[in-house]
């Protein structure tokens, strides 16, 4: 909803006004409904406003109470109005028009510093206390917003994006080695396992789920939030299960429907943005409100190469969904004349930083562009699903029937499985065995796919010390945790904060840019919670996976999508395809990457030689999952963000 900003004094030097109007002046490429500031003669709180839910229009913010002294600005969407309504003791009279910073501001004055563990949504805010001169202010459980600062002997600054920061006169721009050691070192998606650091020395941020206090000129970092797997719920029957998750899933959907604009969607022909879809028209229909959905395609002139079972293009499944769901105005979006290479510098003006999703990046962006257009406020999507409301590996479960000795119940889920999905219940046997048993794979070891290589200068690397970094989370240099299963994946996914970073930056960014909030239900705490408190078998069961939400849309999707086990959606297959006119100029930079002693320093230049070199037989669509493809493009993204510091 905002773009916050803020100074503070540690000595009794006065605010500096220019400074706080080159803050201000440096966020107007954003747009703003509104644009405010307060200041007293140490603390200085703006904010760059975007009327987003209803009680957001016309909003005082930053907002001075003057009863108990306390300032907040704040950037954030909160969920539990209800709740915080009942437990703040709020009258109902004065319930509909009160904005969401207020109620922060209320938590706050009750709870204190533990406020941030009360509060469900999508938030960043910083308080100034005058009372108890004190600064504090906190960030979501998983980071839904941003908010970065910079502090030194003198002075402490804060801001939702990076750049403003960087205009300030003692706010010097230099690159973070560490956080690019860690950037280029991880093959994942992952930015840096160190969630406090960003890609500049003099810029930090505030961790997801941490607050941060100031007082006494003493600089606080604290996490206010765990997600642990803790005891299991114990209900009677499937049904229970179902009727429980679908109260607790349609709750996170409807509390994010609220704006005073139109509602969107991102829509895949899978299940997580499906049943997101069909809880939120399940709650616009009685508001006779349609909702708006955006689902990428690939271009005319594309032939799909992919296996019979992966789909580049999911109309089939999406337009099943929008028929039987109802109330839905559909979007088909190809975004012609698009690619990622064209759009990487806007991309990395974005950002801030280099990115890896580089295949879905153009559209990404397009669809933020395509919703602006329509007036959208709220765009839902599904992006946590996977780890959530979907979660359920079969093979990984019938590995454990296979540990404990389940042998009935493993042949039945076997058979079951076979029919859902085809083949022999025999062949999966190995595999199976494999996952259960992991000595099996060091006695007879099977090839290793290949991966996307590490882009970091191997001297580099050593230099800096970024394995051993990675061996105290537990991870090897893909990101992903050495010697783990997926059950622990799942935990440690929830357990990690820099597991959130790298999307949510993306969607704080996005929604700035274009004025609009993107919202996760599948990334709602109460319904995390919920999840990781279910059995394994409700998620795996009757030769199902991800059985808990198939069960959980009976009526409210499409049969063609919700027992869908043979076919997936790959969008992004198309990225070498839409990027072959601009093939010549993309060889032409890597060229000079490769010439450039400076960033070599960083990257690996043989190994981006060695890549170079199989490009240069030729390329097609088909190559579009080919590790040198990909390898070349990440660190021509990188190139072109080193070449700022220049």
């Amino acid at each position: 909803m905002s773009v916050i900003a803020g100074i503070y004094h540690f000595n009794e030097e006065p605010m500096n006004l220019p400074h706080c109007h080159n803050l201000m002046t440096a966020l107007q490429k954003y747009p703003a409904d509104s644009i405010q500031m307060w200041h007293s003669e140490k603390v200085f709180l703006g904010c760059h406003a975007q009327w987003i839910t209803p009680e957001s229009v016309g909003e005082q913010l930053p907002l001075y109470d003057f009863e108990r002294q306390c300032t907040i600005t704040a950037d954030a969407i909160i969920d539990n109005r209800d709740d915080l309504f009942q437990r703040l003791q709020v009258k109902p009279s004065n319930q509909k028009g009160m904005t969401d910073s207020e109620l922060i501001l209320l938590s706050y004055y009750k709870w204190g510093e533990d406020a941030p563990k009360f509060l469900v949504g999508d938030f960043a805010f910083v308080i100034w206390d005058e009372k108890k001169r004190k600064l504090f202010g906190a960030r979501d459980f998983s980071g839904t917003r941003t908010l970065y600062y910079h502090q030194n002997y003198q002075k402490f600054a804060f801001c939702t994006t990076m750049e403003p920061l960087l205009r300030l006169p003692f706010i010097e721009k230099k690159l973070n080695e560490q956080w690019l050691a860690e950037y280029l070192a991880v093959s994942g998606m992952i930015d840096a396992v160190d969630s406090s650091i960003t890609p500049y020395t003099t810029i930090n941020q505030v961790p997801p789920s941490h607050s941060l206090t100031i007082e006494n000129n003493r600089v606080t970092l604290k996490r206010y939030c765990f997600l642990t797997q803790g005891e299991k719920l114990k209900l009677k029957s499937n049904e229970d299960y179902i009727e429980a998750f679908q109260s607790v899933f349609q709750e996170a959907v409807t509390s994010r429907l609220r704006t005073h604009r139109k509602v969107g969607a991102q829509l895949s022909g899978g299940l997580d943005s499906g049943a997101v879809v069909g809880f939120a028209v399940n709650q616009l229909q009685r508001e006779s409100t349609a909702l708006h959905t955006y689902s990428y395609i690939p271009p005319e002139d594309f032939k799909d190469f992919t296996p019979k079972y992966f789909l580049a293009d999911e109309r089939p499944f999406i337009k099943s969904t929008v028929g039987h769901v109802g109330g839905i105005i559909d979007h088909y979006c190809d975004f012609k004349g698009k690619d990622s290479f064209s759009e990487m510098e806007d991309f990395l003006d974005i950002l801030e930083m280099p990115y890896k999703f580089f295949e879905n990046s153009f559209w990404l962006k397009g669809m933020f562009e395509k919703a602006n257009e329509d007036g959208i406020g709220v765009l839902l999507n599904g992006d946590r699903g996977n780890f959530s409301i979907s979660w359920g590996f079969p093979l990984e479960y019938y590995s454990l029937l296979l540990k404990r000795l389940k042998w009935v119940r493993l042949y039945q889920e076997l058979d079951q499985y076979r029919r859902n999905v085809g083949g022999s219940r025999l062949r999966k046997v190995k595999a199976i065995a494999r996952i259960g048993f992991p000595i099996i794979d060091r006695i007879f070891p099977e090839g290793v796919s290949y991966k996307i290589p590490s882009l970091i200068n191997p001297r580099f690397a050593e230099g800096i010390g970024v394995y051993d970094k990675f061996k105290e989370f537990g991870m090897d240099e893909t990101g992903w945790y050495s010697n783990s299963d997926i059950f622990n994946e799942r935990k440690k996914h929830f357990e990690d904060i820099f597991q959130w970073n790298a999307g949510n930056t993306l969607s704080t960014k996005l929604s700035l840019r274009y004025k609009l909030w993107k919202r996760d239900p599948t990334n709602d705490i109460r319904v995390i919670r919920f999840c990781l408190s279910l059995p394994e078998d409700q998620y795996v069961q009757n030769g199902m996976d991800r059985a808990l939400i198939r069960n959980a849309t009976v009526n409210v999707l499409p049969d063609k999508v919700r027992l869908n086990q043979r076919y997936r959606g790959v969008q992004g297959a198309d990225w070498v395809h839409r990027m072959l006119p601009k093939w010549g100029e993309f060889i032409e930079e890597i060229e000079q990457l490769i010439t450039d002693d400076k960033a070599l320093e960083f990257l690996d230049g043989q190994a981006i030689k060695n890549a170079l070199g199989t490009i240069k037989k030729g390329t097609s669509p088909e190559l579009a999952t080919n590790p040198d493809h990909k390898f070349l493009m990440r660190s021509l993204i990188v190139y072109r963000f080193l070449k700022r510091f220049n």
